[in-house]
């Protein structure tokens, strides 16, 4: 069986989530390998090696294993300075497809990095379809920046209309991204497909809030939770200034905990955290907020459950994949009504949308939930349940019915023996 490369230049779908290059996008790569491998299908996910010790091979499940490949210094890098060792990457990729002999039936890029990596191992490969999802898109993260010094690399702009262009198949993970790529890259709409995220239902699912507080060392009356990178585009700033409207708002006496799940594991090193802890502090509402850092996925369930509500700020998701987690461990769920999580969240039944950046709107919703328990049931039982049709199983075969449009009959090809007598290998 010819096999499916999937291109994850930037990040590791096996790294530690809530860093600052960490995420979604991980999550999503990750879990989609290891579902078309279960599937039937054979995976090989291609990743810059970033650590001196990491073992060039990992197996992630039956038929999906994730192939680590040197590139650059072996650490973290910002994805802009990536791209002077794309080319290193490539010719990894190619290397240890002749040392090997596996053969590739296409090529899934994500991100930017990755779709420029998957058009140049197309040409390379004598044609061989190419797949692309961007996860998010330079031209809308410029629009949505405080200001010029938070604007993306041209080379990024660059890269996205041309892999937009050369792409056999781009997919979108809402209506509106698929929109978005039309009117900022030019796409053919015809060759977009709209697949949603996915969430492990079977992992984030609905539990006892007191058993999670109890193992999480959460007293507080009221748990408000948000789970991500502390970083500008999240909106935990307006969520701060939301929690200050609040105090002065008659909650000042409040036995009330803002919860903060992401960050940089090495605290010393992460600003962002720094920056929103003086803020918080400078608010007046520095007693309310603690900072856990990044936690492992296994662990996020029981932040989910043990929340009151989970808050999703955001000025911009593509798709919000933090939200679709909560909403399966049946929280209630109050975001910002942009991108994806206004596709996600069904406005007064799953969660609650406020406008973006308005931190009047989002105290409100915050005040209004925490006095209605029986509101707060409700849209987390309605929010558990509508988070089943975005199983993972689901989004794979979506998948799959696409990957059949460039190649078709790709499960019954006959397998095509890998050679292992290479020291790349497994």
């Amino acid at each position: 069986m010819k096999r499916i490369g999937v291109i994850s230049v930037h990040t590791c779908p096996l790294a530690a989530l809530g860093g600052k290059e960490t995420g979604g996008m991980n999550v999503y790569v990750r879990e989609v390998a290891r579902h078309l491998g279960q599937l039937g299908l054979e995976v090989d996910v291609f990743t810059r090696s970033q650590t001196p010790d990491v073992p060039t091979v990992v197996a992630l499940g039956p038929g999906a294993r994730v192939l680590h490949i040197e590139a650059g210094p072996r650490r973290p890098v910002p994805p802009a300075e990536i791209v002077a060792d794309l080319d290193q990457f490539t010719d990894g990729v190619v290397a240890f497809q002749r040392c090997t002999g596996a053969e590739y039936a296409l090529f899934h890029g994500h991100y930017w990095l990755s779709g420029l990596v998957a058009v140049e191992l197309a040409s390379r490969f004598h044609g061989v379809p190419v797949v692309q999802m961007f996860h998010t898109l330079g031209v809308v993260k410029n629009a949505l920046a405080d200001s010029p010094s938070d604007w993306v690399p041209q080379v990024r702009l660059d890269a996205e209309a041309r892999v937009a262009a050369l792409a056999d198949r781009i997919v979108a993970a809402t209506p509106l991204e698929r929109a978005e790529l039309a009117w900022y890259c030019g796409a053919d709409v015809d060759r977009v497909r709209t697949i949603p995220c996915g969430v492990d239902v079977g992992l984030f699912s609905p539990g006892s809030a007191a058993a999670a507080r109890a193992w999480l060392g959460l007293d507080a009356q009221w748990v408000l939770l948000f789970v991500g990178r502390p970083a500008p585009i999240k909106g935990l700033e307006v969520l701060l200034q939301a929690l200050a409207r609040l105090k002065a708002d008659g909650f000042g006496r409040a036995d009330l905990r803002l919860v903060i799940v992401g960050g940089d594991p090495d605290v010393g090193r992460d600003d962002e955290r720094a920056r929103f802890r003086a803020l918080a502090d400078a608010l007046g509402v520095g007693a309310w907020v603690e900072f856990r850092g990044p936690e492992p996925q296994p662990t996020l369930p029981e932040y989910y459950r043990a929340a009151d509500l989970c808050l999703v700020p955001s000025h911009h998701e593509s798709f919000g994949m933090a939200a679709l987690e909560a909403m399966a461990c049946g929280a209630a769920v109050v975001a910002s009504r942009v991108g994806g999580l206004a596709t996600t969240i069904q406005d007064g039944v799953t969660g609650v949308l406020v406008p973006p950046r308005d931190e009047a709107a989002l105290a409100s919703a915050i005040a209004s939930l925490l006095a209605d328990a029986s509101r707060r049931r409700t849209l987390g039982r309605l929010a558990a349940r509508w988070a089943q049709s975005f199983a993972w199983p689901s989004v794979a075969r979506a998948l799959i019915d696409l990957y059949d449009e460039l190649v078709p009959d790709l499960r019954r090809t006959p397998p095509v023996p890998v050679s292992v007598n290479c020291s790349m290998a497994l």
